[in-house]
């Protein structure tokens, strides 16, 4: 996953650079290649993730996120980032990948899902995964996964990042948008001090 996550996506990583930040088609470039070494840097750090766990293409993108990040010239304010994290994110196969998503939405399957995720609790043997209770609403209306510890959180505060960890937490309003079955609500999260991440969603008529 790791290689072909790079192929998907280091290539619109690589023109933000130039659409967000102002760089050269130069510069971007030689700042693509130095992330990519610092992303195989730390991908092989990364402890293997369980063949049931279900995070394991979040932490990729944390790491793909957090290697650019890193080769920057000038960290940019969470504001920046966010835009840059979510025009590099968004390409046709994401929107695509979205869609899909949410037509599952919703589904016993999905809802399934759910709660093995619950019952696995990855975190416990793994820093860099999720653990997420799993709560549906009484009044039929959707359900929240709330989480309680968070891989992003884990690499982003070891690479010094901490304070940028909500560019890649705004990406599930729109995530949950282009899915175009969900309303996505949220209140707290681990990366603002939160007790926990609560990602709500809510039906809606597709």
């Amino acid at each position: 996953m790791p290689a072909g996550m790079w192929l998907l996506f280091a290539k619109s990583f690589e023109n933000r650079l130039i659409t967000v930040f102002g760089y050269s088609k130069k510069e971007a470039r030689s700042t693509a290649v130095q992330a990519e070494n610092k992303y195989e840097e730390i991908i092989s750090s990364l402890p293997a993730f369980e063949k049931e766990d279900r995070f394991m293409m979040n932490i990729v993108n944390c790491a793909m996120f957090t290697t650019f990040l890193l080769s920057l010239k000038k960290r940019p304010d969470v504001y920046l980032a966010s835009r840059y994290y979510h025009d590099a994110m968004m390409t046709l196969p994401m929107k695509l990948f979205c869609r899909l998503s949410g037509k599952r939405k919703f589904t016993d399957s999905d809802i399934e899902g759910l709660r093995k995720t619950e019952q696995f609790k990855a975190a416990d043997r793994n820093p860099y995964s999720w653990n997420m209770e799993f709560y549906e609403y009484e009044d039929g209306s959707g359900y929240e996964a709330r989480f309680t510890k968070c891989g992003i959180c884990a690499l982003m505060t070891e690479y010094g990042l901490r304070e940028l960890i909500p560019a890649m937490c705004r990406l599930d309003y729109t995530m949950s948008h282009a899915g175009k079955a969900s309303v996505f609500r949220r209140q707290y999260t681990l990366a603002d001090g939160g007790p926990y991440c609560d990602c709500g969603y809510f039906k809606k008529s597709r």
